[in-house]
């Protein structure tokens, strides 16, 4: 592992410790993982794996937890497809700052900034460091193809889009998975493996997965599963500010795992997610 790997696995491990929200799988959720996904990208079912919901049970209480309640009051705001400008109101805006002061004040957020701060990253002050977190996620930026702002950070890892109504790009977070396939949404097509990954695990934390949203569908996304809103923020915002490379490895837990995390303009989050290369013993 090179050097600065190290110390950002270090650092995720931190956060991962301090996930005090995270749920437990088993006790908290249980998620079914049927079977292989195929290659096909088209929504039809001949090439089904799962012919049931990935959610077998979550416990629904835990989304009454701050971070949570704040998280899924977000989640509505949006017009998927790309290519529909994106109207942010009043209320809406008062939303992603209730979130952003939510998550600011928990273990795993404060970790991060005390680091990023050290690091000349970011700025110390909380307030700027608000403005700096809004700017990368909630800003709006124009996606191909769109002549106005249509897209954010936020919109495009946490609630998913689509391209041409046929596609799904970015929708890389779980609560919106579960949120979305309780309201029938989502078809679970089963998890993805290729030659060199491991076969998923339903009590481990990360999956590779294919489904169809809406009418579109997602070929191969990977997210993690059953952590809170403020870790995958504030490791999300770890690797897009340390990161230059839009690829960084981290060992933490039971996991080597690759971040993707592209840029948009080198201002905000363009798409973000984990892939795990392997478990460790």
């Amino acid at each position: 592992m090179i050097e600065s790997d190290r110390e950002l696995s270090a650092m995720v491990q931190e956060l991962w410790d301090n996930d005090v929200n995270r749920l437990q799988p088993g006790k908290d959720y249980r998620i079914s993982l049927q079977g292989k996904a195929g290659d096909s990208m088209s929504i039809n079912d001949n090439n089904d794996g799962a012919g049931y919901p990935l959610f077998t049970f979550v416990d629904e209480n835990i989304f009454k937890k701050e971070t949570f309640l704040a998280f899924i009051s977000l989640l509505d705001n949006y017009e998927s497809d790309t290519g529909e400008p994106e109207i942010v109101t009043p209320e809406e805006e008062a939303e992603n700052h209730k979130f952003l002061d939510s998550i600011i004040q928990t273990p795993t957020m404060k970790i991060a900034h005390k680091y990023l701060v050290e690091k000349n990253l970011s700025p110390e002050d909380k307030t700027q460091f608000k403005e700096q977190l809004y700017r990368i996620w909630f800003e709006l930026y124009t996606r191909r193809g769109s002549s106005r702002p249509d897209s954010s950070g936020f919109e495009h890892v946490f609630v998913g889009e689509t391209r041409g109504g046929r596609t799904v790009i970015g929708f890389h977070n779980w609560i919106q998975l579960y949120l979305q396939e309780k309201l029938g949404h989502i078809d679970y097509k089963g998890y993805s493996v290729n030659a060199n990954s491991p076969k998923p695990d339903e009590n481990k934390h990360i999956l590779a997965l294919q489904f169809s949203w809406k009418n579109g569908i997602k070929p191969k996304g990977s997210i993690f599963i059953g952590v809170s809103p403020e870790f995958e923020f504030a490791l999300y915002t770890l690797c897009f500010l340390n990161s230059p490379n839009e690829r960084v490895k981290v060992q933490f837990s039971f996991y080597d795992v690759e971040i993707v995390c592209h840029h948009y303009n080198q201002k905000h989050i363009g798409t973000t997610y984990p892939v795990l290369l392997k478990y460790q013993k």
